[in-house]
């Protein structure tokens, strides 16, 4: 199939043709096409719906006329179901005038990642030998974002295999940045960022071992999460031609993105739990978040290291973070650190991670991981001393703001911080502090650069801290602004 063909999946001509017809918000009342719906919140756009301000039909079709609209530049959902998004939107808005809400999401119009699993749609990590993979089940959050009311436009970009900080492969072409069309917007979940950035989906999920999460975040100026390792199933999410497995993949996690952090708790409640597996005996309880406010809230500042330069205008943004919090009553260190040596944390955590993304050319015996695995269990323990007197962490995303689309040889590659190369993939150190010891992290807005780019920060929580990190992000948000949307897209 080609790309031509991919784009418009299970779309027939008379939806395109219906969705050309709303390329100018056509059918929504002026009030609601001057709100620009495209810029809500997940929660926001999901009030609307119950209150029955707006159909789920109708905003279905108004994402579709923006996906027709800007997409085409972006390239960002490379794979179009507007045709059974249309029927399940119908649906919703038949079963909410009969009294019956289908959920916290009821009716609201998302796209997610390529990779993840929808029946009848492909799953090709970008994958060229895969380009014929389509799934044949939902994956487990495909099914829990449904039980909770949502409608599926599509699927956006990765990266093959979700291998890189760009996402551009060979059957669905380049995803560019909305804030700088020759920029990545991050991978692997970049199509998932730059979709929300523009306002072309009501919210998103991607996944994370390397920043895939993150970095898109970081990128286009949108939320991510990276859960605590294991709290959200990943079943239906694995490369083609291998079955679903049972538990969850070490270091990866699966994860929700959107504008707000409000859309992410939310999110966070309607993924998290047992898998099929282990539900039988198994529960979560996530503790609550550990403030109401900034006011007395203990945060540590990391915003630079040897190990990874970043440049100095984003190790600049940390400390200006660390400002405001110290204004509004947090208490801030810039020096407090977790007790042991970061670059020897690091060296565990790309050992792992090279294990697992290497295949067999990797050669990771058994007793070697069992190794890396202990020596993770000392940086677990390590960490959660130090969450014992810190409630959050602040650090880069990655090096640099999106930077310029190369698609060169990826072992050649380097990255310019400060005026001076460095290695590629030495950005997933920012990346490792978090996943190597299962620790939840945060992407949130700080707003933007000089030359006009977003820059995002993590905030990095104890295990299972997700609740603190997601709040504190919207804490933030009433600081540093938020979400904001790119020009060109009204």
């Amino acid at each position: 199939m080609n790309k031509a063909s991919r784009r418009n999946f299970l779309q027939s001509s008379g939806t395109i043709a219906a969705a050309a017809a709303l390329g100018s918000v056509a059918g929504l009342p002026r009030a609601q096409a001057a709100e620009e719906l495209g810029y809500l919140s997940a929660v926001e756009l999901a009030g609307k719906l119950r209150r029955k301000e707006v159909g789920a039909e109708e905003l279905a079709r108004y994402f579709i006329g923006r996906i027709e609209r800007y997409d085409e530049q972006l390239n960002a959902v490379v794979v179009r179901d507007f045709e059974r998004a249309l029927e399940a939107a119908r649906a919703a808005d038949k079963a909410l005038a009969g009294g019956q809400a289908l959920g916290p999401l009821h009716g609201l119009p998302m796209t997610i990642k390529e990779s993840y699993d929808i029946a009848g749609l492909p799953s090709t990590w970008g994958v060229p030998d895969a380009a014929q993979a389509i799934a044949k089940a939902d994956s487990a959050v495909v099914e829990r974002f449904k039980n909770a009311g949502a409608v599926f436009l599509g699927k956006t970009n990765v990266p093959i295999f979700l291998g890189d900080f760009q996402s551009y492969n060979a059957i669905y072409g380049t995803t560019n940045n909305p804030w700088d069309l020759k920029r990545t917007p991050g991978g692997s979940s970049g199509g998932s960022a730059a979709a929300l950035a523009a306002g072309l989906t009501g919210l998103e999920s991607g996944s994370d071992i390397g920043g895939s999460i993150r970095n898109p975040a970081h990128f286009c100026g949108v939320y991510g999460h990276k859960p605590t390792l294991g709290i959200v199933p990943s079943r239906g999410h694995q490369p083609p031609g291998l079955p679903p497995t049972p538990q969850h993949p070490d270091l990866a996690v699966v994860g929700p993105m959107a504008r707000s952090a409000e859309d992410l708790a939310v999110s966070l409640d309607v993924l998290s739990g047992p898998n099929r597996f282990n539900a039988a005996g198994w529960r979560l309880e996530l503790p609550p978040p550990r403030m109401t406010s900034l006011k007395g809230l203990r945060v540590a500042l990391w915003p630079d290291d040897p190990n990874a330069p970043v440049e100095s205008e984003v190790a600049a943004r940390v400390q200006a973070v660390g400002e405001k919090l110290a204004q509004a009553g947090a208490k801030v260190s810039d020096t407090a650190r977790p007790a042991f040596e970061a670059k020897a944390a690091s060296d565990t955590y790309l050992g792992i991670l090279l294990g697992i993304t290497s295949g067999p050319a990797a050669e990771l015996k058994f007793y070697e991981y069992q190794v890396l695995h202990g020596q993770r269990g000392f940086y677990r323990a390590q960490w959660q001393q130090f969450f014992r007197d810190w409630d959050v962490l602040i650090t880069p995303t990655t090096a640099t703001p999106a930077f310029e689309q190369d698609q060169s040889d990826i072992n050649e590659r380097t990255l310019m911080v400060n005026g001076t190369a460095q290695p590629y993939f030495q950005q997933v150190f920012w990346a490792g502090l978090a996943t190597l010891s299962y620790l939840p992290s945060t992407v949130f807005p700080t707003g933007l650069s000089a030359s006009g780019l977003p820059i995002g920060l993590q905030a990095i929580g104890a295990e299972f801290d997700d609740r603190t990190t997601i709040e504190f992000a919207r804490l933030m948000a009433r600081e540093m602004g938020g979400y904001q949307p790119p020009a060109g897209y009204a």
